[in-house]
């Protein structure tokens, strides 16, 4: 399953990097540019089986810097859910982001990250990067985000089951909660 979560990044990159050419004044995406780390946003069983894999092969003092900032993300979350208040405007620092605003899972980033900079569509709505030059009102190419979140749901029943492949988690909870997303290789 990973690997098909390989090729459906690959994928989705060579989409980012063909819009980024088409229109690279309007992309403000950059090293070191983390505005987007700040949105919250959960991700797939699959993709959280491929954040585990690859922050296991980082080294420990990396891993350690890794639960602390989840330790402060879980909190920002529980605090959010327990007033009610809507994620989706919640500003919550990603827990992958080290001290310079750079991804320290950057090849195992979930599909939300890898669109984040271009326009892309949700439930026929469109929705850009504040920072990028995208005018409103404007046709641009844009992806759509339920096709591809429906690749990843297929890509985790498979590999976990219906009941643990339907659901999500915010990525602190990912870094926290490693049993859930132990898979037997098949």
């Amino acid at each position: 399953m990973l690997s098909d979560l390989d090729k459906l990044f690959v994928a989705i990159d060579q989409v980012f990097e063909s819009v980024r050419q088409r229109h690279p004044e309007e992309i403000a995406c950059g090293k070191g540019c983390a505005d987007c780390c700040q949105a919250v946003f959960d991700v797939s069983f699959v993709e959280a089986v491929n954040l585990q894999a690859h922050i296991k092969r980082l080294a420990p003092l990396v891993r350690e810097q890794i639960a602390g900032s989840a330790l402060e993300a879980r909190q920002a979350w529980e605090q959010i859910m327990a007033a009610g208040l809507d994620p989706a405007v919640a500003r919550i620092r990603c827990p992958l982001l080290d001290g310079q605003g750079l991804c320290l899972c950057y090849e195992a980033r979930p599909i939300n990250c890898r669109t984040y900079g271009i326009p892309t569509e949700i439930d026929g709505k469109g929705h850009v990067c504040g920072l990028s030059g995208f005018e409103p009102g404007k046709s641009y190419p844009t992806v759509n985000l339920a096709s591809l979140q429906r690749i990843l749901h297929e890509l985790s029943v498979q590999l976990a089951g219906e009941a643990m492949g339907s659901k999500r988690w915010p990525i602190a909870l990912v870094i926290f909660e490693q049993s859930i997303f132990q898979v037997e290789s098949r």
